[in-house]
């Protein structure tokens, strides 16, 4: 009996085609392909493979999905992921890191929010989170992922398996002292380039993402302060698609050059190495941390779990 008498189902005149048009998977970094641009930066699909970083569990610390993993475990996920887009030309991976600090800025503005949404990874790069994880969340952060610390684990795992970096940002002194030092410490390390984090105008900034391109460093760190860095990142992935993973360094090159010290083991397990980086420069973040610490530890109280 047909199907299209009085009372039975009307027949799908939807053709085949057309259903494997309308039931496609939308890339989630679509952008228009653009004739004019360089091959170099060509990227018209999604990465829709399922990445390292969207495995790992997370919590809620102060408002921000914050990943679950130790020190150890991201640098040997940075190392695994940077490989495996080798020659993929696909969007980087983009880590980003949260403080107090952080944590206050992405509450009071909601562009700069943004901006750290659009990471693949956030980590904990304070003791704070970590402290109130322990009894606000339904699982701990087994350790603060200090960005100074990772880059050392990253170096030496790096080293062992030929990964490449690209190291960007800070002056140029700092960031020429800071290759210089870890050249010396990491002998086996493969950098393939550097450059300061200062651009003259959008051109240069575009110019110098090509340059990246063209060497294609399994990583990249960008180390130009929030919000800088974020925007940079989020602003030029399109650039960088022969970049395995992006990875924003805040100060890192400073403490890497040597001209800014480390605060003591003891303060950075407790969580007060934000105090010791007020003393050495009162003027500029006294009155900073004085102002978003308070607010920054009632997010974390409220908007934790």
């Amino acid at each position: 009996m047909s199907n299209t008498q009085d009372g039975g189902d009307k027949p799908d005149a939807t053709t085949g085609a057309e259903r494997r048009k309308s039931d496609r998977r939308k890339a989630a970094f679509w952008i228009p392909f653009d004739g004019h641009l360089p091959h170099g930066e060509r990227r018209v699909s999604g990465d829709r493979r399922r990445e390292r970083f969207g495995q790992w569990p997370r919590v809620l610390l102060g408002g921000l999905p914050i990943v679950v993993s130790d020190q150890a475990e991201t640098a040997r996920a940075m190392v695994d992921e940077a490989l495996q887009r080798r020659g993929l030309w696909r969007y980087p991976a983009y880590m980003t890191s949260a403080n107090g600090e952080v944590t206050y800025r992405c509450a009071v503005d909601e562009t700069e929010r943004a901006l750290l949404m659009e990471a693949d990874a956030i980590h904990a790069d304070g003791m704070p989170l970590v402290f109130v994880s322990r009894f606000r969340c339904g699982q701990s952060l087994p350790e603060r992922v200090a960005t100074t610390d990772l880059f050392h684990e990253v170096a030496r795992e790096a080293s062992k398996r030929g990964a490449t970096m690209y190291m960007l940002g800070a002056n140029e002194e700092s960031n020429r002292r800071a290759v210089e030092r870890m050249q010396r410490r990491y002998p086996g390390l493969r950098l393939v380039g550097h450059r300061h984090g200062y651009f003259a105008n959008e051109a240069e900034e575009i110019a110098v993402c090509r340059e990246i391109g063209a060497l294609a460093p399994d990583i990249l760190w960008v180390s130009m302060g929030v919000p800088r860095e974020q925007a940079f990142v989020v602003r030029n992935r399109n650039r960088l698609t022969t970049v395995g993973v992006i990875k924003t360094s805040g100060g890192l090159f400073d403490f890497l050059s040597g001209s800014k010290p480390r605060a003591p083991q003891w303060m950075q397990k407790v969580g007060l190495e934000w105090l010791w980086r007020m003393a050495l420069e009162p003027r500029r973040l006294g009155v900073r941390y004085l102002k978003t610490n308070p607010y920054a530890m009632y997010l974390l109280l409220t908007r934790s779990r």
